[in-house]
Order: C-alpha cells, then sequence, then structure tokens
C-alpha cells in the first residue's frame, strides 16, 4: 500500500500541471533503477510526466534519466535517499558520467538535516567542481522528481530560444542584404525605386526556381522545367547558399 503522502501527491499531480505541451518531449527510465523503487513511486512519475504531456519509455540506460526536450538530451542521476556510506559510489558515478553527457544532473533527497549535513560533507572531500556536475539537494523524492523535469523542460525551452534567435538574426541579415542592393541598384543611372523594386522581385522569383531545381531536382526530372532550365545545377545551387541564409532556404522562405 502506498503511503499516505504518495497518495496525497498522486491528487494534487493535475495542480502542479505546469509544462507547456509545446516544450514536452520523452523521458528514458533507467529499468535497474525503476526495479529498486516502490511501484507507487512509479505510478507517481508516470502520472506527472502524463500530465505535463511528456511520454515515458523505460530502457537500459547509464544514468537514471534522460530527458529529450527541444532536441536537446539532458541526463539525471537520481538519489531517492542519501546514505553516506555509497557517498563515493554516487561522487564516482557522477564523475564518470559527465564524461559522456554534457548536460548531467545530480539530484539527491535529503530528508533530515544529518543528511544534509552529511551530504555537504561528502560533496567538500570530493572536491567536486562547480556545476561539473550540477548537484540539487531536495527534501524528498516527489519533489526531486518535480526538479528534474523543470530543469529538463527549462533546458529544452532555452534550446529553442536559441534557435529562434538565430533565425532572426539570419532574416534581419537578409533583409538588411536586400536594402544593400537596392541601394547598389538605384546607384545605377536611368534605374530608379520601382525598377529597382522589380528586379529585387525577379532575383528572389529566380532563387525559388533556383531552389526547387536544386533541392527537389528528382521531382522536375523529365518535366518541362527541368529540360529548360540551361542553368547548371552546381554553379546556381552555390550561388543560392552564398546570397541567402541556410535556415531560410531550408524553411521554404525564399
Amino acid at each position: 500500500m502506498a503511503p499516505p503522502e504518495m497518495e496525497r501527491n498522486q491528487r494534487s499531480i493535475s495542480q502542479r500541471r505546469w509544462a507547456s505541451t509545446e516544450g514536452s518531449g520523452v523521458c528514458m527510465m533507467n529499468t535497474s533503477w525503476r526495479d529498486n523503487q516502490h511501484p507507487s513511486f512509479i505510478l507517481f512519475i508516470s502520472s506527472f510526466l502524463s500530465a505535463n504531456s511528456y511520454r515515458l519509455n523505460f530502457l537500459p540506460i547509464a544514468p537514471d534519466f534522460i530527458f529529450n526536450n527541444g532536441g536537446l538530451s539532458v541526463a539525471f542521476i537520481f538519489v531517492m535517499n542519501w546514505d553516506s556510506d555509497n557517498g563515493s559510489a554516487v561522487f564516482n558515478r557522477a564523475e564518470k558520467l559527465k564524461r559522456q553527457f554534457r548536460h548531467l544532473y545530480v539530484v539527491v533527497s535529503v530528508p533530515t538535516r544529518e543528511q544534509n549535513d552529511s551530504f555537504n560533507h561528502s560533496y567538500f572531500k570530493y572536491a567536486v567542481e562547480l556545476g561539473s556536475p550540477t548537484f540539487v539537494p531536495v527534501r524528498d523524492p516527489e519533489m526531486g522528481f518535480e526538479k528534474i523535469v523543470k530543469i529538463a523542460h527549462a533546458r529544452g525551452v532555452c534550446k529553442r530560444q536559441d534557435a529562434i534567435s538565430m533565425m532572426k538574426n539570419e532574416r534581419e541579415q537578409a533583409v538588411q542584404g536586400m536594402d544593400l542592393f537596392l541601394r547598389v541598384v538605384t546607384s545605377i543611372p536611368g534605374i530608379d525605386n520601382h525598377d529597382a523594386n522589380a528586379v529585387t522581385i525577379f532575383s528572389l522569383s529566380e532563387a525559388i526556381v533556383y531552389r526547387y531545381v536544386v533541392d527537389d531536382g528528382s521531382k522536375l526530372e523529365g518535366s518541362f522545367l527541368g529540360q529548360k532550365t540551361d542553368y547548371a545545377r552546381d554553379e546556381h545551387h552555390q550561388t543560392l547558399y552564398d546570397t541567402f541564409p541556410a535556415s531560410l532556404i531550408k524553411l521554404g522562405e525564399i
């Protein structure tokens, strides 16, 4: 039978739903770690992940958990109840796994003051490099798993925001490049803004055609466009990628 605290946590899971479904992903749990836990806690984990739109898989992985969120993998060691006698094993395992995983966290449950003091003593005893990996002490296992999900979710959000920022920067560079192109064209005697814009539109149209021919040439093979286009594929593929940001081409925006 599940402890009363666990039952209360099960009933309140819906109230702790916080992760956006857009930021959700996959959680992989170590099968050996699972087999050493109370079934009620595994049920809590499964319910919490489901409430936050994460898919749970059981695999024979090296860490206790791996979250893949937003294209980023984050690994976790989850120590359910700190025992000073096993301290060396925990720190040695963390030292080994940090060489395999760029993003590694160690979540340690220290419910009593004595356990917390013991953990702090061991942390400095083993001279852990700050943040390599990051250790996260918590009061109880339920809080510990919530911390795990929040960390994984936050790392995934940051990863996506970095990608979006990069795309925005490339778009801005493309606009600046087009403005420069317009200024150059309008500096030619006899070419006004209207003519320059027409040239710009024509250039973009050419880019779209070249992209389709280059990236989807197999679809056009034998077609009228494929037969009549007299541009060398390799040359204009390079010209296109030199002219426009790669991310915009891949997105089909030009």
